[in-house]
C-alpha cells in the first residue's frame, strides 16, 4: 500500500521534519471553506495558512508543513508542501481571509511561508485518507503514513449533475464548483428541504434574484430562513434537492401554485415541517 510517507521517502525528506495540516474549517459559516479558497482563490489560502493559534505553536514546530483540504464526501486533498518559520505574533490589522472582517495584530502567530517543488506535481491531485481523527488537523509526518486512495491525471471538479438528480447538504453549497453555483444561482423554482435527524420535509420557493443557491445560502447561515416551523427545530444540516424549475417567464403567482401542488403531492403540512 502506497502512502504519502513512501512519497517523502523518496524525495529525500525527513518524515520527522514534516507536520501534516489538514484545512477544514467551519467556523464561519456562510464563507468559502478552505478548500474552496484553495480552488477558488490561492492569495488567500496562502493568507490563511499564514496565521496559526498560539496554541498550535508546538504542534506546528516543524520546517515544512505538508497541507491537505477537507472535501465534503471526497476524501482528504493534497495541496502543496511548504517552508514554514514562525516569524511572531501577527504585526499590523489585516483582513480575515475567509470573512474580511479584522484580524487584528497580535491576536495569532504570524508564518512565513514559501512554497517547496518537492511533491508539487501531487498538489490537487492526490486524496489520501487522513483516518477518523479530523479533529487532529496538525499531526507528524513520521506517525502516521496516511494510505494514499486515489491519483488523478489532473485537478478537475465532477461536471454538474443535472437539476433533477442533484442532492447536497446545506454545509456543501459553498464548497460547490462554480459552474454548478452559476447554475443554481441562475434558476428559480421548487425545492425540497430533509431533516437528516427527523425526516420530516419542507417544500420551499426560490423566487429571487440569487435563485436556489440564493435561498439556500439563507437557510445555511440563519439555520431556519425564516420559517416558522424550522424555527421551531433545533438547526440541522438539511439536505436539499430541486423539485421543479421554472423559466425566466414565471411569475410569483405561478411558483405559488407550483409550491402548494408540491405541498399536497408530499404532504408536507399535515406530515412534515409546511405550515402553510
Amino acid at each position: 500500500m502506497l502512502t504519502f510517507g513512501n512519497l517523502l521517502d523518496l524525495v529525500g525528506i525527513d518524515r520527522a521534519s514534516v507536520r501534516l495540516l489538514r484545512h477544514q474549517d467551519n467556523r464561519y459559516p456562510g464563507h468559502p471553506s478552505p478548500y474552496a479558497l484553495w480552488r477558488d482563490n490561492r492569495p488567500r489560502f496562502e493568507d490563511y495558512q499564514t496565521t496559526q493559534g498560539y496554541g498550535d505553536a508546538a504542534k506546528l514546530r516543524a520546517p515544512l508543513w505538508a497541507s491537505f483540504v477537507g472535501v465534503p464526501e471526497r476524501q482528504t486533498l493534497f495541496v502543496g508542501l511548504y517552508a514554514a518559520e514562525l516569524v511572531g505574533p501577527l504585526p499590523q490589522d489585516r483582513p480575515h481571509p475567509v470573512h474580511g472582517e479584522p484580524e487584528l495584530a497580535g491576536s495569532c502567530n504570524f508564518y512565513r511561508l514559501e512554497q517547496r517543488p518537492e511533491l508539487a506535481e501531487y498538489a490537487g491531485r492526490l486524496w489520501i485518507e487522513w483516518g477518523d481523527g479530523f479533529r487532529a488537523w496538525i499531526q507528524r509526518g513520521d506517525t502516521v503514513s496516511k494510505p494514499i486512495v486515489e491519483l488523478t491525471r489532473t485537478f478537475g471538479e465532477p461536471e454538474f449533475p443535472g437539476f433533477s438528480t442533484l442532492i447536497l447538504k446545506l454545509s456543501e453549497i459553498e464548497t460547490l464548483p462554480s459552474s454548478w453555483s452559476v447554475a443554481l444561482t441562475s434558476t428559480r423554482g421548487i425545492y425540497l428541504l430533509t431533516c437528516p435527524r427527523t425526516r420530516e420535509q419542507y417544500v420551499g420557493m426560490a423566487s429571487g434574484a440569487g435563485g436556489f443557491l440564493g435561498r439556500w445560502r439563507e437557510y445555511f447561515a440563519t439555520g431556519h430562513g425564516g420559517n416558522v416551523a424550522l424555527k421551531s427545530r433545533d438547526p440541522s444540516d438539511y439536505q436539499v434537492s430541486i423539485l421543479e424549475t421554472v423559466g425566466n417567464a414565471a411569475t410569483i403567482a405561478d411558483l405559488l401554485f407550483l409550491e402548494g401542488t408540491w405541498k399536497d403531492k408530499l404532504m408536507s403540512r399535515e406530515f412534515g415541517l409546511n405550515r402553510n
